[in-house]
């Protein structure tokens, strides 16, 4: 099965293709300023010529769902839908926090959290065992403060993601470790998409929304005076 797998959740603008669990050609760019909106389908094109395919032999479409920017997830998941539609293939999501673990597990970590930066000092969280991968706490928006995690006395602790710098200033964990340079990729979706592929877990296409977990929050402009 050859699956074209989409990842605009964070800064990082990423594209891969796999053929079964095998990656066969990637193209990713993390850049300050969000670019998905101009890099995408540049980098769609990219991998298909990487790949020697083109978008007829590819059999099901995978996406990072989110949490995270707002407006990446919004063109992640317009492009998707409409790959889906135009080729008449399946839709499969995967929870973007999941796929940031991958890297880490059996490094002996006892849990591994990933963080992705919100708002202020808010974050998208989740917990998970730093050796099966299993899912311990659902993913959550979450205020920082000294006392967060706290409820994990003595673990060896992993915190991946660009929301680790904000963790790193306030808490007080000194078991814990901080890579603020992991953010989710295309290729870390390969797995759970063949999984997926092959239980025939597709997403309703028609009806799909990315998982936003909070109420877009735009900027209020100041009325003129006079």
């Amino acid at each position: 099965m050859k699956i074209l797998h989409l990842e605009t959740s964070s800064r990082n603008c990423s594209v891969a293709i796999s053929d079964g669990e095998h990656l066969i050609s990637l193209c990713e760019e993390v850049s300050e300023n969000y670019k998905q909106s101009e890099s995408l389908h540049v980098f769609v094109q990219w991998v298909l010529e990487g790949a020697k395919l083109t978008l007829e032999d590819i059999d099901a479409i995978s996406l990072g769902k989110g949490p995270g920017s707002y407006t990446g997830l919004r063109i992640g998941s317009s492009s998707a839908k409409g790959f889906c539609y135009g080729l008449n293939v399946p839709l499969i999501a995967t929870n973007s926090l999941e796929t940031m673990i991958e890297p880490f597990l059996n490094e002996g970590y006892d849990l591994i959290i990933p963080l992705i930066d919100a708002r202020r000092m808010e974050v998208y969280a989740a917990v998970f065992d730093g050796t099966s991968g299993n899912l311990l706490v659902e993913t959550e928006a979450k205020i920082l403060d000294d006392q967060s995690f706290n409820e994990y006395p003595g673990k060896k602790i992993l915190f991946v993601g660009d929301g680790s710098n904000k963790a790193q200033d306030i808490l007080q964990s000194t078991d814990a470790v901080f890579k603020a340079d992991v953010f989710p990729s295309a290729k870390y979706l390969i797995k759970k998409a063949v999984e997926k592929f092959k239980q025939k877990e597709f997403e309703d296409v028609a009806y799909f929304e990315p998982f936003y977990l909070k109420e877009f929050q735009g900027v209020k402009k100041k009325k003129s005076e006079g």
